[in-house]
């Protein structure tokens, strides 16, 4: 317990790599990537935003992916009041691919195709589930407050079989665990871990003010930021490069975020489960499995 409390505590600082931002939309996709400022076979996380969340929301995160030698990217696509879950999904795809096959920075930066994994906010989690279902070279998918989707999140979730991790906020009103986390993890093919941060609501990842928060009953929070990057940064790394330097901080609950036991998975079909509208909606399995 104390290495997994002292391992969060050092991937809530920066990481030792300079940091370069780019533009997606230079090859083609609108959105920004961020990138160490060197490195080959690099692993990557393309990263889906939450419900009328911009890209610019997340600026800290990805560029703390980016600081401990994760290139991290996400598509400014689906932003508007009624967005295409699938179609996000898809421009995840889209992104990895991009991000796979284009020679970054000043051409001293690739990304291993192998390494490759995706993640999100929300909805944007609830489409980075999409990609994974859709793609099996996706190594590993890392979310917090994913909420259901169309097409069914729970329901694609039964054909990903990489590791997951998912993060829910404990006083989420907008995507609560039961019916969209826990819904996620339980129909989970592969490995997963879902945990529950507590005082934490749905926007707590989100960064700076935005007019969105008069439609959420949410805002961010500091010490989820510090929290979410740890355990993102520890995630991704452990699955996409095959460090175990930070599975004791995977494997152990921590009081920012505490690992659920969801005990027998849920039989039931997740596909006769109530679906979202296209707005957000509405925890989980033991530690991950040692292998990826």
């Amino acid at each position: 317990m104390a290495k997994a409390k002292q391992l969060l505590e050092d991937l809530t600082f920066p990481g030792p790599h300079h940091v370069l931002r780019g533009d997606l939309a230079l090859v083609g996709l609108p959105g920004v990537v961020y990138t160490p400022k060197e490195g080959l076979g690099l692993p990557a996380v393309a990263f889906g935003h939450g419900w009328l969340q911009p890209t610019g929301q997340y600026r800290e995160l990805l560029r703390h992916l980016a600081s401990w030698g994760i290139v991290a990217a996400a598509p400014a696509t689906q932003g508007g009041p009624l967005p295409s879950h699938r179609l996000l999904g898809d421009d995840l795809l889209s992104t990895v691919d991009m991000i796979t096959n284009v020679r970054l920075g000043p051409g001293a930066i690739s990304v291993d195709p192998e390494k490759v994994g995706v993640g999100g906010h929300s909805t944007g989690g609830g489409s980075a589930v999409l990609t994974a279902a859709k793609e099996p070279g996706i190594r590993a998918v890392g979310t917090f407050a994913p909420a259901q989707t169309i097409p069914s999140a729970s329901a694609a979730a039964q054909q990903v079989h990489c590791p997951g991790l998912h993060l829910a906020a404990e006083d989420d009103l907008v995507a609560p665990a039961q019916g969209n986390a826990e819904a996620i993890a339980r129909a989970w093919a592969g490995p997963v871990q879902l945990r529950t941060m507590p005082k934490t609501s749905h926007l707590a990842i989100t960064e700076g003010m935005h007019w969105s928060r008069l439609l959420v009953h949410s805002k961010p929070n500091r010490a989820a930021h510090r929290t979410v990057r740890a355990l993102l940064t520890a995630f991704f790394l452990t699955h996409l490069t095959g460090t175990d330097t930070y599975r004791p901080l995977l494997d152990e609950s921590v009081k920012a975020a505490k690992i659920v036991d969801l005990g027998d998975r849920n039989t039931e079909d997740p596909s006769t489960e109530d679906r979202s509208t296209d707005s957000p909606g509405g925890s989980g399995r033991s530690a991950l499995a040692k292998a990826s």
